[in-house]
């Protein structure tokens, strides 16, 4: 076993981790229920749909500038501050009587998961170093994974009973409170710095031409890829499946895929290259979209998500590595905070860019419009990233 899951800290770090990325999906096989209950609503399509993406509206403004409260106030203090904010606005749906106060809860919802996604990557800078904070880093990805896989698939079973009981998952932060609580101690002062000793190589010229590709891209790919939470239990309801647990199952399929290729991703990242990472996500993407749309059975739905979570695996690292590879370290937090920004953005961009789709083409037209989209930008990032000159060798950290 490696010796960096002997650590708790590593265990309270993945628990934390469990409830970010993902968590705006955790309701997805509630959307259906959802809709049909404020079917009085004439914005109750739209309403919906945004529920799934609002947090990411939150995350999106405030990630450039998180780092600044953990630098001020420490990083274990905002950590548990977001814990709380999380349980509180995400069980609210349990009991709000409108979809627009249940948007609003989501809003805030996305304050917890900003101040959790940037205290918890700051704490793992300040206790691991060197290749142990690269692995932490794969184990957290799939640690993501695997809850959502978890969360989305009880949620179906828990949508069947009531569209409005999955919102009572969020409480599992109240659940993690005590023990991330125990095992994540405030780093010393001086751990924040422990890097300034290492030698760092010079950045790569042209870094921010490159910063800005992979933030585009990272936006890009999720305003695409966020189209599988937001639309396709409606899509499994035009197939003849509306039972929440089939859009568990699909979703499932999904994260698990994601799972597992978030730790493959390291070790076969440095055979494919910079370029050949991403695109090859981006036409595996293509793929899974394409038999999503063309499906009509769960079985090949599933298969579909399992290539799109696998895809995404292989794509979501390579912006955030490629962009803190090349960028100089005094500049790195910013980098991160960019780059995170544009990936919510783009979640919560999505339905607002595929809704009119849905509408124009149907549900397999926007699923096949999604996997030409994914075709396109593997091909226009492909001839960015061709531009910069081949990249120098770089400290693995």
């Amino acid at each position: 076993m490696d010796r960096i899951l002997l650590d708790p800290r590593a265990w309270g770090l993945m628990l934390a981790a469990t409830l970010t990325i993902m968590s705006n999906a955790t309701i997805t096989p509630s959307l259906p229920g959802l809709q049909a209950e404020f079917a009085d609503n004439p914005l109750a399509a739209t309403l919906t749909r945004l529920l799934i993406t609002a947090p990411s509206l939150l995350v999106a403004i405030i990630a450039p500038f998180a780092g600044a409260l953990t630098d001020r106030l420490g990083r274990r203090r905002p950590l548990l501050i977001g814990l709380i904010v999380y349980a509180l606005a995400g069980t609210a749906g349990l009991y709000l009587n409108s979809i627009e106060a249940i948007l609003a809860s989501r809003l805030v919802l996305g304050l917890g998961v900003a101040t959790i996604m940037v205290a918890q990557a700051a704490l793992i800078g300040d206790y691991f170093q060197g290749p142990e904070r690269g692995r932490l880093l794969g184990y957290q990805m799939a640690a993501t994974n695997v809850g959502g896989l978890i969360f989305v698939t009880a949620a179906g079973e828990m949508a069947a009973i009531d569209p409005r009981l999955p919102f009572a998952i969020y409480a599992l932060a109240i659940v993690f409170f005590p023990f991330i609580w125990r095992v994540l101690p405030e780093p010393a002062p001086a751990a924040t710095g422990h890097d300034n000793a290492i030698p760092e190589a010079e950045p790569e010229p042209g870094w921010q031409f490159t910063v800005a590709v992979m933030s585009v891209a990272a936006g890009l790919t999720f305003v695409i890829f966020y189209a599988v939470p937001t639309q396709l239990p409606y899509h499994l309801q035009g197939l003849g499946m509306p039972d929440p647990q089939k859009a568990g199952y699909v979703m499932g399929s999904m994260m698990f895929a994601a799972a597992i290729m978030s730790v493959v991703s390291g070790w076969i990242r440095p055979w494919l290259g910079r370029i050949g990472t991403p695109v090859s996500g981006y036409l595996t993407l293509a793929m899974g979209f394409s038999a999503v749309a063309s499906g009509d059975t769960l079985g090949v739905e599933m298969i579909g998500t399992a290539l799109i979570g696998a895809g995404l695996g292989l794509c979501m690292p390579t912006f955030i590595t490629t962009a803190l590879n090349v960028t100089p370290a005094r500049h790195r937090g910013l980098v991160s905070g960019a780059v995170t920004s544009a990936i919510f953005l783009g979640q919560f961009l999505s339905p607002l860019v595929t809704q009119p789709l849905v509408e124009r083409l149907g549900y397999a037209g926007a699923f096949g419009a999604g996997a030409a989209g994914f075709v396109v930008l593997a091909v226009i990032l492909t001839l960015m990233l061709m531009r910069q000159a081949p990249p120098r060798p770089t400290r693995i950290s």
